[in-house]
Formats: structure tokens, C-alpha cells, sequence
């Protein structure tokens, strides 16, 4: 457990994505390409066949991104003018952004296996071929080669909960903060997630669970709660259609628990646990967490919090903010995240009247005094924002 993590079991133990890298693979090219360019090629349809048929739509288009037809024509798409190395690179690069540079292999023996008993997926590869389903000028073996790469990308747990984590805060890691993916990307991955993602049981699983999610034949299930949480489960066992069995049997746990299943009444299920309701002494737990973070100089706390949706500018009981406390610390690196990345408020004042450039100076901490009389300069009391609304109300706190 640290923090807003939690691990249970082998989640340390290396494994490949499999069709867990599809969804993941369909982002990173809308991303790239656009929405528009990337369903000219590929439908956004359930199939109500198996991943692996040899089967298109009516316009003879892969039915959507999350079976084996569409995958592969999507590996087609990603950098079709790179060679093998730099496309295989380029993903591997944001996989690991996703993943907030946590652990992203690759299993060569998987990659090997894969091309020599993937006679389905070449038929299908052909199958496309002759349909005209890939762009002009593609190559076809060089995809399905590109694609069997994807697919014997290695994670754990952790590294593929944070992928999942990212999914879920609309493509900004949880852990860099880093922007990863535009939130249209992580729109369009959701929806065919919930509605595709789990083999021959999607509807079911969509029935039961109401959570996007996206299994793989190695036992993976990748998870996302929207703008709360991403989980990864790995448990080899499989049922008939693929799918961990274990991993099911969690989802469907989780939202027998929570009130997280998309079409849950937030409001009046009162029989499920909803942990984004915040009780008076999560608030307070919260208000010391950041204070404390603010105190220590804990730049990646302080980031954590903000990306949590914490109000940057909450007051302890003296009415100080984390801006209050970082800047009597001296804490400089703090005070430039709060101040440049969180915007807080410099003209908050305690209950003994004290602004946070007022404590600076009191403790003779000149390095954040120039950060705050700078940033002061910038956003007066009373600094009016380009769409003419003031930057903060300041009405009780600005003489």
C-alpha cells in the first residue's frame, strides 16, 4: 500500500499484455492520427463473434479495435513509414509514460511462439489483405509481425494498474502527471471498452459489472473505475471464452461492494460503499495529509493530491494553507508547484492576518520570498483572467 496504491498477491511477476495491449494500442492512435482516420479502417461495433473470426462488417472494415482484425489493421496505422525497431520503440515509449516508467518488458520467446502458431491471425491477416482493409501501401506481414510484438509486451500488476490508472484520470498519468493521451482517446477506449472488451462475455460483463475493462489470454484483466481508480488483475486460469476466471469473479466482487457500476444510483444505493462520497474525517485526514506534505517539501505528494482532484487551497484550523506551511518551511520546490502548477491563492491570509509571502519573510526564507513576490506580480489581488472572470475570489481575504 502507498498512498492511493494497493497490491495484493504476485504483482510483481512479469507477464505479456496479449489482448490486453489492444485497447491500450487503439488510444495511442487516435492519439496520434485521430478519431476520424483511424475508424475509416475500423468499426466501432461488438461483433457478437469470437476475437479471432474471419470476419468483417458491412463496409468490410474490422468490426472495432478490441478483436483480433481490427488490432491488427491498427498496427498498420501506428507509424506506417518507420521500420519494425522504431514502430516497436515508439509504443514501448508510451507504454511506459502510461505506466509512469514502472516496469514495461518484452518476452522474445512469447514474440516467437506467437508467429509460429498464430496461423489463425495470418489467415486473418490475408483475409484482410484481400478485402483492402489496410491503408495503400501497407505491409501486411510486416503488421501482423508489429502486432504479435504488441501482444508479448511484458508488465506486472503495479505497472499495468498505473496504464489502468491512467485510462481512468483521462489519459494523465497518476504518478508523472504527465499528459499521455488526449482525453478524446481515453473517451473512445473506455466506450469500446465496455462494450467489446471482454471476449464473448462483453454484454454480460457490461451487464453485470458496468466498468470498461480489457481481458488477455495470459489471465490479465485490465479494469478502470472513470476518474477514480485502474486496476490489473493477473490469474492464468481461463473460463471457455478466455477470460480469468478469478479476474471475473473480482470485477464482479468490486461492484457488489461499491457503488461503482456505471448505472449505480450515486444518490440513493445506500446498500453499496461509495468511496467518493468524502466523510468529515476523510476531510480532515486529507487537510493534514497535505499540510504535512506541503511541511516536507514532497513535490510528488503535493502532485498526487492535486491530480486526486484535492482542494489545493484547503485551511487547517488556523486557517493556513499548504501555500502558509511551504513557504515558512523555505520549501521552495513546493512552493513553485503550488504556486505555477496549482495556482493556489498568495493573498490567503490566517487567522492572525499573515499572507504566505508574509511568513516567508518573517523566517528569513528569501529563495521562496522571489518566487511569491514574482508570482504576486503576475496575479495581483485582484487580476482579471483572459475571459475577463477574476483568477481568484478574493473578496474576504484582499484589503
Amino acid at each position: 500500500m502507498d498512498r492511493g496504491r494497493h497490491s495484493a498477491g504476485d504483482t510483481k511477476v512479469p507477464f505479456c499484455l496479449q489482448s490486453c495491449v489492444k485497447p491500450l494500442e487503439y488510444a495511442i492512435a487516435v492519439h496520434e492520427i485521430g478519431t476520424e482516420h483511424v475508424h475509416r479502417y475500423v468499426g466501432k461495433e461488438p461483433s457478437g463473434l469470437k476475437f479471432n473470426q474471419l470476419s468483417l462488417d458491412e463496409e468490410d472494415k474490422p468490426h472495432n479495435p478490441m478483436v483480433n482484425a481490427g488490432a491488427i489493421v491498427i498496427s498498420s496505422l501506428l507509424k506506417p513509414n518507420s521500420n519494425k525497431a522504431e514502430r516497436f520503440d515508439y509504443v514501448m515509449e508510451y507504454l511506459k509514460k502510461m505506466s509512469g516508467t514502472e516496469y514495461v518488458g518484452f518476452s522474445n520467446a512469447t514474440f516467437q511462439s506467437e508467429k509460429e502458431t498464430g496461423d489463425r491471425n495470418f489467415a486473418i491477416g490475408y483475409y484482410l489483405k484481400e478485402k483492402k482493409c489496410f491503408p495503400k501501401n501497407a505491409d501486411m506481414i510486416a503488421a501482423l509481425d508489429f502486432y504479435f510484438q504488441l501482444c508479448s509486451i511484458e508488465v506486472t500488476c503495479e505497472s499495468g494498474s498505473v496504464m489502468a490508472a491512467t485510462l481512468a484520470n483521462g489519459g494523465i498519468c497518476p504518478i508523472t502527471g504527465e499528459q499521455v493521451l488526449s482525453a478524446e482517446a481515453v473517451r473512445n477506449t473506455l466506450s469500446l471498452m465496455h462494450s467489446c472488451g471482454m471476449y464473448d462475455f462483453s454484454g454480460q460483463f457490461a451487464f453485470h459489472v458496468g466498468l470498461p475493462a480489457k481481458s488477455g489470454v495470459s489471465g490479465a484483466v485490465l479494469l478502470v473505475v472513470p476518474n477514480v481508480m485502474g486496476i490489473m488483475c493477473w490469474s492464468p486460469p481461463l473460463d471457455r471464452v478466455g477470460n480469468s476466471v478469478r479476474g471475473i469473479h473480482f470485477c464482479q466482487e468490486l461492484v457488489s461492494l461499491f457503488n461503482f457500476h456505471n448505472y449505480d444510483n450515486l444518490r440513493h444505493f445506500a446498500r453499496k460503499l461509495d468511496p467518493r462520497r468524502q466523510s468529515l474525517d476523510d476531510r480532515n485526514r486529507s487537510v493534514v495529509n497535505l499540510m504535512f506534505a506541503a511541511y516536507s517539501g514532497d513535490v510528488s505528494a503535493l502532485r498526487r493530491f492535486a491530480l486526486s482532484a484535492v482542494d489545493m487551497e484547503e485551511k487547517d484550523y488556523d486557517s493556513r494553507t499548504a501555500l502558509h506551511v511551504a513557504s515558512a518551511e523555505g520549501n521552495v520546490e513546493a512552493v513553485i508547484f503550488l504556486t505555477g502548477t496549482c495556482q493556489v491563492n498568495p493573498h490567503i491570509k490566517d487567522r492572525w492576518g499573515n499572507t504566505p509571502l508574509d511568513d516567508a519573510r518573517q523566517f528569513g526564507r528569501d529563495g521562496v520570498v522571489s518566487v511569491l513576490t514574482e508570482y504576486q506580480r503576475l496575479y495581483p489581488c485582484s487580476s482579471e483572467s483572459q475571459n475577463g472572470m477574476s483568477k481568484w475570489d478574493l473578496s474576504s481575504d484582499c484589503d
